[in-house]
Order: structure tokens, then sequence, then C-alpha cells
């Protein structure tokens, strides 16, 4: 009996921590920059979107997100800043969230980041998410549950944005997002000093091999992430991407 009992808890041992792994955080220096890198388990984890509390006010922060899930019995695992937004905190492009569009798909060049074509969308399903660039978004139409439009994409097909300079000399605390080809595999990456669009692309794509990434913004770049260290506060801010677990 003894012995079964320990066996048993040695399986349990095993199992546990895969099911607790499906976010997973780590710290990474890559060609001289320093970056902390989220995966996310797209297909087993409740990735959503989130942006205005139960009396339509703008969360604009992690704390009020975290509290607001608490009083609902739930707990958020991750959370990062997801995409460009007005004064008033709303979203500048395309916006769904729980199945509801909240702003239209914004097509075309324009100025700015965003408007820096190809620009794109994260599209959150049931199982799975997916960056898609802007107009073949618009040629699907894909059926997200939630979704966030920015800008510029940062790998598109395996190629990084045309207007990426190598010799670039613009540098800024930057945040993404890649997906892979599945759907499976969400990975959230913030820049911990001052990097190009061009580094930042590359670690996309050649670090971790994702072939579509997303520039979701630069100066508010924040990042939630308790059991690794990470609870940042700082300017307020528009759009959130998080995973909520139940407390």
């Amino acid at each position: 009996m003894i012995w079964t009992i320990r066996r048993l808890a040695f399986a349990l041992a095993l199992i546990w921590p895969a099911a607790s792994q499906a976010v997973t955080c780590e710290d990474r220096r890559v060609a001289g920059n320093r970056y902390t890198i989220c995966t996310v388990d797209a297909a087993r984890e409740n990735l959503r979107l989130f942006l205005n509390d139960r009396t339509g006010e703008a969360l604009g922060n992690f704390s009020a997100l975290s509290i607001g899930l608490k009083a609902r019995g739930q707990r958020l695992v991750f959370a990062m800043n997801a995409g460009m937004y007005h004064e008033d905190r709303s979203p500048v492009g395309h916006y769904i969230e729980n199945g509801t569009e909240q702003m239209r798909v914004i097509a075309g060049a324009g100025p700015g980041n965003f408007g820096l074509v190809p620009n794109g969308i994260l599209c959150i399903r049931e199982t799975r998410a997916d960056v898609i660039d802007t107009a073949r978004y618009l040629t699907e139409r894909p059926a997200c549950t939630h979704a966030t439009q920015s800008g510029p994409m940062l790998v598109i097909g395996g190629a990084l944005h045309p207007r990426f300079l190598p010799d670039s000399t613009s540098r800024h605390i930057r945040n993404g997002v890649g997906t892979s080809a599945d759907g499976t595999r969400a990975v959230f990456v913030i820049s911990n000093n001052a990097v190009t669009f061009h580094e930042f692309g590359s670690l996309f794509r050649d670090t971790l091999g994702l072939d579509e990434a997303l520039f979701l913004d630069g100066s508010v770049s924040r990042l939630w992430a308790p059991e690794h260290g990470r609870r940042d506060t700082g300017r307020r801010m528009g759009p959130i991407v998080g995973v909520v677990a139940p407390d």
C-alpha cells in the first residue's frame, strides 16, 4: 500500500507541473539585447482581451483587471498591453471582445507605427491564436472571439517587414506577439532594453522560429507575470491581452 501511494504521488508530481506550465516566462539575452519571453499554450489556456470594466470605464492597468477578476473567482496569470489606443484609451484599430466588434478594421497606410503597412491583427479563437496581416484578415474574415489590430507587422510569412533597416538608430522598449503555424503557441515578448524594429523582428523570426509576428506598442510596454516577478505599472493603457484561470 505504501509503495502504491508513493507511486501515485510520483505520478501526480509529474503531471501537475506539466498542467501548470501552459504559460511560461523566461529572460533571455539575444544579440546583446535582453528580453522577457512568455509562451502561452493557446489550445489549453483561457487567452482573451480586456478593455473596460463592468461600468464601461477603461480598466487602464493590470491591477484593476486583476482585482475585477478576483471578485469573480478568477486569477490573472499573465497580461500585456495589446495595441495602440486614443487618449480616451479606446482602440485605434480593429477590436473584438467576447465576439462583439467594438472597432472596425482600419485598412491602408497612415501616420505612425500603426499605419506602417502591412500592419496586422491578433485573432484569438477557442483553441488557437493567430497573427494575421490586415489584408489577409480582410480576405479570410476569420471568426475571432477576440481580436486586436496593431502595427507594423514584425514578421510576415517568414520575412521581416520590408521597412525595417539593419542599421536603424531608432531604439525603444517594445512589445509584440508571434504565433505558430498551427495556432497553438502564442509567444509574447517585451524588450528589457531599447531595441530597433529590425532586432525585434529578427528575434521572432530567427530565435523563436515564428513566421508571423506583430508589434503591439513601445512607450507603454508593460508585463504582468507574477510568477516571474513582474507586475509592471506606469502609464494607463487601452486593450489588454491576458490569460485567466480559476482562482
